[in-house]
């Protein structure tokens, strides 16, 4: 009899294991089911430099690198082995919605801009309006002042306008010795 009891009592433990494991893929569901429910913040990736539609129209062939780079930035991609283009590329990744993508490259030929050539860009109010899900035109600040604005400060003065607008001391003629003329 000692060996039956035995022989029962290992068979109960395995079905015992057995249910509790059986139970745990329950449970492993319903853990997926509160997992689903509470989300967890979901970061908004943005890489590159916006350029938009205005920035575009402004490139003028034959105008340097610099005057390039002053309109659009610094480009995000410059090769060793295409020193005559630059390519401009932005994406920005949000919860919930497409990823967008848009490319422009920029060909020179020598220091001189010669053409741009990629996607369809936005303009800065659609752009900001694609951003914060507005519908219809949203308001664009107005980037000149008006003249009423301008009104405000006095004109300057022919002799003022010579001076630079921080007029700095003269710098030294001579400065002191960085170390003793003798250690010793």
């Amino acid at each position: 009899m000692h060996v039956q009891a035995r022989s029962r009592a290992g068979l109960a433990l395995t079905l015992a294991v057995a249910a509790a494991l059986a139970g745990c893929n329950s449970l492993d569901g319903a853990a997926h089911r509160v997992a689903n429910a509470i989300t967890p913040y979901k970061v908004e990736v943005v890489q590159g430099n916006f350029v938009s539609k205005e920035q575009v129209q402004a490139l003028q062939p034959g105008m340097s690198r610099q005057q390039i780079r002053d309109i659009l930035g610094t480009p995000l991609v410059t090769s060793v082995f295409h020193a005559d283009r630059w390519e401009y590329v932005f994406t920005i990744k949000r919860p919930d919605v497409d990823p967008q993508v848009r490319k422009l490259t920029v060909f020179f030929e020598g220091d001189r801009f010669v053409r741009a050539e990629g996607d369809e860009m936005p303009s800065e109010a659609e752009f900001v309006a694609s951003l914060k899900g507005l519908k219809g035109k949203p308001k664009v600040p107005q980037l000149e002042a008006t003249e009423a604005q301008l009104a405000k400060y006095p004109p300057r003065k022919e002799a003022d306008a010579d001076k630079p607008e921080d007029s700095l001391p003269p710098a030294a003629a001579s400065y002191p010795p960085l170390e003793p003329a003798s250690r010793y």
